[in-house]
């Protein structure tokens, strides 16, 4: 709010949102929460979805942004890949990050507890815990919830921690409208061999980004990264946030005589 302040950009989640309502017509870059959802088809590499989903849902113990969020699997494949997920997350390691292990604690105790509460709803209101909860302060072990329903928060909120959802959704309707019912639109992922229904998905899906048989990620830096909705406003990347840090001015000369003529 300070009257030097001429350009804002800022990586966070409600802050920036809470940020956003102070800033008046200071131009923003904003770069906010998301709920990552992974689309699943029939046809799918199924052990190559199941490593991104560890690489995409459990990498920094599930605090990035970026992170898969949300797994919508089509019914008829979704036993093989909960399976080969549950097989994966029992190779995770967990413990300090002093002893490199794969899952170390959150940023804080708050989280943790955000966290325990989303895991709470969730078993309040039926979902299958593919592994048994467990915390010790922070940390929280890696844990995959199956048979999530929508009227879970954990199907909506953003748990920033290593703890995924899987909803089972019998069309890819129900898929794309379950990204675009979240309040987030972050990026995306879609894992199929038919790159026709991948485009047509990707089209579809309100997402600042979608990737294509691969977990969502930032990519390079002279990609446009962007999020719709609660996720963001503006573009980063090289180009995209040299353009928003620019104003452009034009100067006009008027001649007392025309430069040229009419033919």
């Amino acid at each position: 709010m300070h009257p030097g302040v001429n350009c804002i950009s800022f990586t966070g989640g409600d802050t920036g949102i809470a940020i956003s309502k102070k800033a008046g017509m200071v131009p923003l870059q904003m770069e906010l929460g998301g709920k990552d959802a992974c689309i699943v088809l029939e046809d799918a590499d199924l052990d190559l979805v199941a490593a991104n989903i560890i690489k995409g849902g459990f990498s920094y113990s599930g605090q990035r942004c970026t992170a898969v969020k949300v797994v919508l699997v089509m019914e008829s494949v979704a036993d093989v890949l909960v399976d080969k997920v549950k097989a994966k997350i029992a190779k995770l390691t967990v413990g300090p990050p002093e002893d490199d292990c794969d899952i170390t604690p959150v940023v804080s105790e708050s989280s943790a507890n955000f966290i325990e509460g989303l895991v709470k709803d969730a078993k309040e209101k039926g979902a299958t815990f593919c592994q048994e909860y467990k915390r010790d302060g922070n940390l929280i072990w890696p844990l995959l919830l199956d048979n999530v329903r929508p009227d879970m928060r954990i199907a909506w909120e953003e748990p920033f921690g290593p703890v995924l959802p899987v909803i089972r959704i019998n069309s890819i309707e129900e898929g794309i409208h379950h990204c675009n019912a979240s309040n987030f639109g972050l990026q995306g992922c879609v894992f199929t061999k038919d790159v026709n229904k991948a485009i047509l998905i990707s089209d579809a899906m309100e997402t600042g980004t979608v990737q294509i048989n691969s977990a969502p990620a930032r990519g390079p830096d002279h990609f446009p990264f962007q999020g719709l909705k609660d996720s963001g406003i503006g573009s980063q990347g090289v180009t995209n946030s040299i353009n928003m840090m620019t104003k452009i001015k034009s100067t006009v000369i008027n001649l007392p005589t025309p430069s040229y003529t009419m033919g």
